[in-house]
């Protein structure tokens, strides 16, 4: 198996965003998860491996403010729903017009939101997501806005211990991402039906982080539910991970 390779695109406002690429055959865009990166989430575990292997051109950008992608100071580089909008730059820059698309938490979140607003991919797969996490999302933008503004100062024990750590090790912007947490608004519950093609609802059996993953299949047209070991940070570490999105994308 070749390495993944990088380049760059252009996102909303001219935000040079990095592009991991791996595998040849059918595209599929994976968006990874808040304070991660492609490497992290898709590639260092193997998930992207095993979708290469199985025909699939894994499509991997590193989002606005993380990874090897451009994290502005400018308020103006954070309109609504920014992160949709350096998606379908990516869309359009790719010219892709049949393609799969796999978020993990912070990527299940815009993928969903890009569907909403009108993205046309064949497959869905949410990943680390219930639908607490799409609908009450301002309960998790607080908690991590509060993170930002302890940095430094949060101690073992305190809840938000883990999240200052990640934060931390992942070298993430701080300035720049409490800017990207104002562009997220929820998402009312009553709009998820616009999501109508084949859905994944995978998630972690130890994973409650984003609310309930079994509420989300339920309200969702036409999704499916599978769980696999884990929690919201482990579950992305397991061999699982490819293995079912891999199954589901191949039907």
């Amino acid at each position: 198996m070749t390495e993944a390779t990088t380049e760059f695109f252009p996102g909303f406002g001219g935000a040079q965003l990095a592009l991991h690429r791996l595998g040849q055959g059918r595209p599929v865009v994976l968006l990874h998860g808040l304070f991660s990166s492609a490497e992290v989430n898709w590639i260092k575990f193997g998930t992207a491996a095993r979708l290469a292997e199985e025909g699939f051109e894994c499509l991997m950008p590193d989002l606005r403010v993380h990874g090897k992608s451009a994290a502005p100071h400018e308020p103006e580089a954070y309109p609504q729903d920014v992160l949709v909008r350096d998606l379908e730059a990516l869309v359009a820059h790719l010219g892709l017009a049949d393609f799969d698309l796999v978020g993990f938490s912070l990527g299940s979140r815009t993928s969903a939101r890009a569907v909403v607003a009108g993205l046309k991919p064949r497959r869905l797969v949410l990943g680390g997501m219930g639908l607490e996490g799409l609908a009450g999302w301002a309960r998790r933008q607080d908690f991590f806005i509060d993170v930002i503004d302890r940095f430094g100062t949060i101690r073992p024990g305190d809840p938000a211990y883990l999240s200052q750590q990640f934060l931390k090790s992942m070298g993430v912007d701080r300035e720049a991402a409490r800017l990207l947490l104002g562009t997220m608004a929820d998402t009312d519950p009553a709009e998820l039906g616009a999501i109508s093609m084949p859905t994944l609802v995978l998630c972690g059996d130890k994973d409650d982080d984003n609310g309930s993953a079994q509420r989300l299949a339920e309200v969702l047209p036409d999704a499916s539910l599978v769980l696999i070991p884990g929690t919201h940070m482990s579950s992305v570490t397991v061999p699982e991970m490819g293995r079912e999105i891999a199954a589901f994308l191949s039907r």
